[in-house]
This record gives structure tokens, sequence and C-alpha cells, in this order.
């Protein structure tokens, strides 16, 4: 196992569950100090997964945890998030990853503007919000990562128009990290964007399409592959900012070997097996 986060400090948004638990748990298995931020401390209604869990699952591997309760699509919420991280980490957030995000599928004919104005609240401003915190204590170090979850509904004809509200903010979002980029470029501060070539099975996922994903197996990628992608940008050298880059295609162009959460060789059993 590698330990090439040592003594870095992270921030994971949506980390209750699915992905961004699963990219929490990957950097503090290779010795980052994680921040994690959902809107519920305790175990979700419906949904398996909750920050509770996930700090459980992060201090195994010895970690320093900050947990951190707030909902990004309120202001003020998305304010505090980073002054804790720092405060909760004892340092300056130097890894930044965007996973939290909100989906609603419906028409667009009778699409209602609070819905829209949510979606976008969450997956657009409240990423470039906490990019923007974490920004000037990035440019002092003359480095930092920030990496962006983003989705193939981006593009378009990807997917029926009841996905259209959701993947027009994704594509925002994608069109902001290459700006971002662009204008950060020279200060060691790389911003990228990374999305599934294929469905995650999330708990989220199973949750809105699990039908569809059960019938249809090939449409998925594993978490661990999702997960390697994600990091691999996390300490990523400071020419590659910019990328509008997708999971599996990343890589097989960085030939990248595939690891389990733990940070073992994914053929190995997991450490606490």
């Amino acid at each position: 196992m590698t330990r090439r986060f040592e003594g870095r400090r992270a921030l994971v948004t949506g980390a209750s569950r699915g992905i961004g638990a699963a990219v929490a748990e990957r950097l503090a298995a290779e010795g980052a100090a994680v921040a994690i931020t959902a809107r519920t401390l305790e175990k979700h209604k419906t949904l398996a997964g909750s920050l509770q869990d996930t700090a459980a699952r992060l201090e195994k591997h010895g970690a320093t945890v900050a947990t951190i309760v707030a909902n990004l699509a309120d202001e003020a919420d998305r304010q505090r998030v980073v002054p804790e991280a720092a405060e909760g980490l004892g340092g300056p957030v130097e890894i930044l990853v965007n996973n939290a995000a909100g989906a609603i599928y419906q028409p667009l004919a009778d699409f209602p503007l609070r819905r829209r104005k949510l979606i976008f609240d969450l997956n657009l401003h409240a990423p470039l919000d906490l990019a923007q915190a974490v920004i000037p204590a990035m440019r002092d170090a003359g480095e930092g990562w920030i990496v962006n979850l983003s989705s193939a509904t981006a593009r378009l004809s990807q997917g029926p128009s009841i996905m259209a509200v959701y993947g027009a903010s994704k594509a925002a979002l994608n069109r902001m990290t290459d700006g971002l980029a662009a204008e950060l470029g020279g200060t060691g501060i790389r911003v990228n964007s990374v999305e599934p070539r294929a469905a995650v099975k999330t708990e989220g996922a199973v949750e809105m399409v699990g039908d569809l994903l059960r019938r249809q197996p090939d449409l998925l990628e594993s978490m661990e592959e999702m997960v390697e992608a994600v990091v691999a940008l996390c300490d990523c050298p400071e020419d590659v900012t910019g990328r509008i880059a997708v999971s599996l295609d990343l890589i097989a162009e960085w030939k990248l070997a595939v690891r389990n959460l733990d940070g073992t060789p994914r053929h190995a059993p997991p450490i606490d097996a």
C-alpha cells in the first residue's frame, strides 16, 4: 500500500455514501487527513450510509477526520465548510473533491424553477464557492488540486430529456472547470473534472435507476475504478489541468493499476478481511 497522500489535507463533499465516501476512504488509507461533509450526520431514512459511518471507515486507517454537517444548497452553509475543514484538519485544504450533487429527473415542459435552482446550486454554485474558498491558501502554497465530479449527461443527446437539467448543470460545471484551470495556470493549482464512463453502482444510483442497472449490468463500472480515476487527479502533475476526463479512459491512458478502497492491490484481500 502506498502512502502518497501522507501529510496532505483533503475535503470531500457528499461523503456520507457512494463515490464521496469511497474517495474519502481511499485518500485516508493513503495517508491524508480528510474533512467530509454532507447534509446529515446519522443514517438516512431510506439510503444506506452516513457521515458517522464514513468517519468510522476513515478512522480505521488512522486518519485525522473532520466531520462537517452542511447543506451545500444553502449559501451560508457553503461559506463555513472550508474554514471548518481547515480548523478540523489543522491547516488549509490542499485537495478539494467536489462530489456532492443533486439529480431530479422529469420532463422539461413542467420542470419547476425551484427545482432547477436547487440543481444548479448543488452542481455548479457549490463547487465554485468551495473552489473560491480554497484557492487563496493553495495560491500561497504554490500548489493545490481541485477535482470536480461530472457526468456523461453533460454531452448533447446523452440520455433522455428528463436528464437535461441535470446534464446542463454538469455541462456548466465542465465549462467552469475549464475556465478556472485556464485562469489559475502557472499558480500550481490543478483543476480537473472526471466522470464515469459507465454508471457506478452507488446507493443513490440504485434508488434512481436500479431496475435499468439490473437489466443491463454492462452499464456498470466498479466503485474502485471510479475512485482510481478521481484520486489520480488528486496528485496529478502541474501540467495536468483543465482536463474533462472519463474514468476508464483515464485509467487506460495513464496505465493505472486499480486498487481496493483501502489502497491495497485489487487482487489482494482487504486489510481487515
